[in-house]
């Protein structure tokens, strides 16, 4: 990558290296663990022009997402962060007034996790979501969903057909997708002229500040903040009016952006995140230059966690199985030798093995039988849920191990802190 896949500009400037490691959702069956895998460079830049951070484009979205292992309904916090999203949402813009053809659009819609409170409201929707099998099973759960990536000429054919959309919905989709470019003017395509655009993204800002490297990953192609996200959504003929900070994926930003012909002033929450990101340094390189040391101490303080654990003869398993592990695990080099297994409620991953370290993937049920010593969380950014989840981890003594922002070991009864 030697130019900036927003502004063009050659000044890119590195953030942190991780190495090289397969992608983060190809995860491998039983039959295949004697084939060679691809493993691609992860290696954060920033642009020191426009400020957005951005990996090499080494793997296509159609590599990642024709077949996906991820499905958002199993996660029940995630399932009712979507439900009060389209309460809200239904405030915000209107949808559902008497008499209204309100239509909704969620591009990335998954497995309708979210359309299907739209449906349940009797509100018109569709969904765009590329992965077959993810998008079969939003239609078996009665969401309509077209098996499409989008793309400018997309929007138009989904706008032509069905009419433009009051309310666009693109959550945990536009860190996934090279073009920025033509994936933001697709989104123009498909909103009406006075309608609104919802996006929900990673925030840079709690990236950099909370050590959160392992979401830093192949199908991730750029980490935004408010502002670079401003030069993203001007490319394609839309305009920032409102940001929501979200404890979401550690920290999250929701963007709503409208037509810039009918956008208006931004509200003050605008460029009171201005301010914040600023301050934090990260519209210069002063904001960047120490990560990659705390990337390195995170490193270090899980493998000698876990390597003094094993001189013990103590037992460390995982608990999911989430494409942000996969970075953490190859970049730590952790194998079976550390960690047993890891497990998920994902049926789809269960009997299939980590990409690049091979770690067995088991049912949950295989925690209470086993009773390990340490759980290693690796979805660390649902430790309040996962913490209710595995309470019965005490029944035998065992503890709870978050490896981000800093290595914690937590007992789960007395929700103490130990390491």
């Amino acid at each position: 990558m030697t130019r900036c896949r927003l502004c063009g500009s050659a000044a890119l400037a590195s953030v942190v290296d991780l190495g090289a490691t397969p992608p983060c959702e190809s995860f491998l069956a039983a039959d295949r663990l004697d084939q060679p895998e691809p493993a691609y460079p992860l290696h954060l830049r920033v642009c020191t022009d426009c400020w957005l951070a951005q990996i090499p484009p080494l793997i296509t979205p159609e590599e990642t997402f024709e077949e996906y292992a991820y499905f958002s309904s199993y996660s029940t916090s995630w399932v009712e962060h979507a439900r009060t999203f389209v309460a809200d949402a239904v405030r915000r813009v209107g949808l559902g007034t008497e008499g209204s053809d309100a239509f909704v659009v969620e591009v990335a819609s998954n497995d309708g996790y979210l359309l299907k409170h739209v449906v349940d409201r009797g509100v018109r929707c569709l969904g765009i979501e590329p992965s077959v099998n993810v998008g079969a099973a939003a239609r078996d759960a009665g969401v309509p969903t077209l098996t499409e990536f989008l793309s400018p000429d997309t929007g138009a054919a989904v706008r032509e057909k069905h009419g433009p959309a009051n309310l666009v919905v693109a959550n945990n989709v536009y860190a996934h997708i090279p073009d920025v470019v033509g994936f933001t003017r697709g989104l123009r395509a498909l909103v009406a002229d006075d309608g609104w655009v919802s996006i929900e993204v990673q925030h840079l800002l709690t990236l950099i500040e909370q050590n959160q490297y392992d979401t830093i990953y192949h199908e991730h192609f750029q980490y935004y903040t408010v502002a670079s996200a401003i030069r993203a959504l001007a490319s394609g003929g839309l305009a920032l009016v409102d940001v929501e900070l979200l404890p979401t994926h550690g920290g999250s930003i929701r963007l709503w952006a409208r037509p810039a012909e009918v956008a208006g002033e931004p509200t003050r929450r605008v460029a009171d995140v201005l301010d914040r990101e600023k301050a934090a340094g990260l519209q210069e390189l002063s904001g960047y230059t120490e990560f990659s040391a705390r990337v390195a101490k995170v490193r270090r303080d899980l493998l000698k966690f876990l390597i003094e654990a094993a001189e013990r003869g103590e037992t460390v398993v995982g608990y999911g199985a989430p494409g942000k592990g996969n970075t953490l695990l190859n970049h730590c080099g952790i194998r079976p030798d550390l960690l047993a297994y890891t497990v998920d409620r994902n049926p789809y991953k269960h009997g299939r093995f980590t990409p690049g370290t091979r770690i067995p993937i088991l049912p949950p049920e295989q925690i209470a039988a086993d009773k390990p010593d340490y759980v290693l969380v690796l979805p660390w950014n649902l430790r309040a849920e996962l913490v209710e989840q595995l309470s019965y981890v005490h029944d035998w003594g065992g503890r709870l191990v978050f490896p981000i922002p800093e290595l914690s070991v937590v007992d789960v009864a007395s929700r103490k802190v130990t390491a």
